[in-house]
């Protein structure tokens, strides 16, 4: 395949000219090589687009004027290698971009941290109704935070708010880091190196938390363009849920009295229900797709926590 593509590429630098030109091109490349849409697109012509004019430091919304425009050979090189290794090595585009969005915010992303895609993003733009109760949280959790975009998204939603990212990977602190630096939010956020809740000193109001939960047999299924990701930010033990056992466990100490709970496990919900049947989760019913996340008040969780506690 890499012979076969690499092959083609100088052809279509010298006669594929257009911001349009390329974003045809690319979207043809991808469907003909049979790549996997799963970071944030769900087909060749918005993988395309987003590949184009990330590589251009454009928006994805051109107008028709706009997509007319001309390249200049260098960017039309660029473009073309990032195809390649898109298709090749399968690399995902928010890392070829260093570029992905969540809540309709841009963050820093490269292979340090996973790429943003959570359905937590639809729970923060309805400012975590109606669990919040239309309250404003002083204090705010971002547990197993990688590039902070969960964290910084909900500061969007409750501005006045304080943030501690936690993570136990440096290198996903270092990219939050960024991700700060970038809102110019340090006066308001913290980033933390946690082994969970380790060295965090609650209560807080909100946590939301997308930890590790992909389960060993979805782990050796998952396409290529995964394992581009860190594996520590994937699996969690066999059923995928080693560390949401110990978030459940642990949580209640750092909730405030009116504190709320989000936690997605995705697919490894089904184990979460076995492992505890007497428990009733409340999972939530997303309009834009996505499964697997689960809420809880602290009232909620006190009254099962001993189920957690074993």
């Amino acid at each position: 395949m890499s012979a076969l593509v690499s092959a083609n590429y100088p052809q279509a630098v010298q006669q594929l000219y257009t911001i349009l030109d390329w974003i045809r091109f690319t979207a043809s490349e991808l469907e003909r090589n049979q790549v996997y849409y799963g970071h944030g697109t769900d087909n060749a012509w918005d993988e395309a687009t987003l590949l184009v004019t990330g590589s251009l430091h454009l928006s994805q919304g051109l107008t028709e004027f706009q997509l007319q425009c001309r390249l200049v050979e260098d960017e039309r090189m660029l473009i073309a290698q990032r195809v390649e290794q898109r298709i090749v090595q399968r690399i995902p585009v928010a890392y070829l971009i260093n570029q992905a969005n969540f809540c309709g915010l841009p963050f820093y992303v490269d292979e340090r941290v996973l790429v943003p895609r959570s359905p937590i993003a639809e729970i923060i733009s309805s400012r975590v109704s109606p669990w919040m109760d239309g309250k404003e949280p002083a204090r705010i959790l971002d547990l197993c935070c990688g590039s902070g975009c969960i964290g910084i998204a909900a500061l969007k939603e409750f501005p006045d708010a304080q943030l501690d990212l936690a993570d136990l990977s440096q290198d996903a602190l270092d990219v939050a880091d960024i991700n700060i630096q970038n809102y110019g939010l340090y006066e308001q956020v913290a980033a933390i190196h946690s082994d969970l809740f380790a060295n965090l000193q609650g209560p807080y109001d909100l946590i939301l938390s997308n930890p590790p939960y992909v389960d060993l047999e979805d782990l050796s299924d998952m396409p290529d363009e995964y394992h581009h990701e860190p594996a520590m930010g994937l699996g969690s033990g066999n059923d995928g849920l080693d560390i949401t056992r110990q978030i459940l466990a642990n949580a209640l100490d750092y909730l405030a009295e009116d504190g709320v709970l989000v936690v997605e496990v995705g697919n490894s919900w089904i184990h979460l229900e076995a492992a505890f049947p007497e428990v009733p989760f409340n999972w939530i019913e997303f309009k834009n797709g996505g499964d697997g996340v689960f809420v809880f008040t602290r009232e909620q969780l006190q009254r099962h926590v001993h189920h957690f506690r074993v």
